[in-house]
């Protein structure tokens, strides 16, 4: 009867142990996956991340904005004109200068509103330059050595009872699937940042176009601090990247298993948060509505 007791714990004992393991290793991966993502993928360009949907945005900027562009633009031109002259008492002051002056303002205008998707991609050229400079700075080594945790687990459970390694088997499997949610969360977050640069790319034209008026001239500039946040962004992300790397370095699995398993959910799920305030944080930064 003893020897048939002894059979049950063990073969529970190899079940539960199989089951902590394959939950780590699934965990740990996923984890790992979703990390190295992430700095991966916010040093890429609009046209480098997806060409196909480069191309899409690029010919809806220049065959449909661009003409709206040109309207709004000639609007706005001729209502410069208009308070040029009757600003300097009622067209009684009025100097040839302030023509020349006229024309260059409307000739940097229609530039830059025939050149905006370039100057728009430069602004993202701009922050994906201080990204790849960020990333030989800071450590985006955030891989978890996942034979190692393995190993360190299996040897700690060879002394535990059945009782503790139900519980660690629950365990993992709660922070597992905790993971998961959270993987998908940074996904989106990473999908979305670049689905809003694609956004703001396609429409560039029309706030640039209000750029050469004093009054109208501020959706132009907010749209452009937009564009420096959005691009910035990405730093901010691999800062959050690079705390993250060195608080998953000093995490030891050996001192207590339960405490260093909830300390790896803990550190993803911080990650996760600061990732969000990414956006908020890079608005408020350049001071973008």
């Amino acid at each position: 009867m003893d020897r048939i007791f002894e059979a049950i714990e063990e073969w529970m004992r190899n079940l539960l142990t199989g089951m902590v393991s394959s939950n780590l290793t699934t965990m740990y991966t996923d984890v790992n996956e979703k990390t190295g993502q992430i700095a991966a993928q916010v040093g890429q360009t609009p046209q480098g991340w997806n060409g196909s949907i480069y191309s899409m945005i690029q010919n809806l900027s220049e065959s449909v904005i661009v003409p709206i562009a040109g309207m709004i633009i000639t609007f706005v031109l001729c209502y410069e004109l208009i308070s040029m002259l009757t600003e300097k008492n009622n067209m009684h002051d009025i100097d040839t200068w302030m023509f020349f002056k006229y024309f260059f303002k409307m000739w940097v205008a229609v530039w830059i509103v025939s050149h905006t998707f370039t100057i728009t991609m430069a602004v993202f050229d701009v922050g994906q330059s201080v990204v790849s400079r960020a990333a030989g700075v800071i450590s985006s080594d955030t891989a978890i050595n996942i034979d190692t945790m393995i190993s360190t687990m299996e040897t700690a459970m060879e002394s535990m009872e059945i009782g503790e390694l139900v519980i660690l088997a629950l365990e993992t499997m709660l922070v597992s699937l905790c993971m998961k949610i959270i993987s998908v969360f940074i996904t989106v977050i990473l999908y979305g940042r670049m689905i809003e640069i694609y956004l703001y790319s396609s429409v560039g034209a029309i706030p640039f176009a209000t750029m050469s008026n004093r009054e109208w001239g501020q959706i132009g500039n907010n749209y452009l601090r937009g564009l420096f946040a959005l691009a910035f962004q990405g730093f901010f992300m691999m800062v959050c990247v690079g705390i993250y790397a060195v608080l998953v370095a000093n995490i030891q699995m050996s001192d207590n298993i339960h405490s260093a398993l909830f300390g790896v959910m803990a550190y993803t799920v911080i990650l996760c948060f600061s990732l969000m305030k990414t956006g908020n944080f890079a608005r408020s930064i350049f001071n973008a509505h």
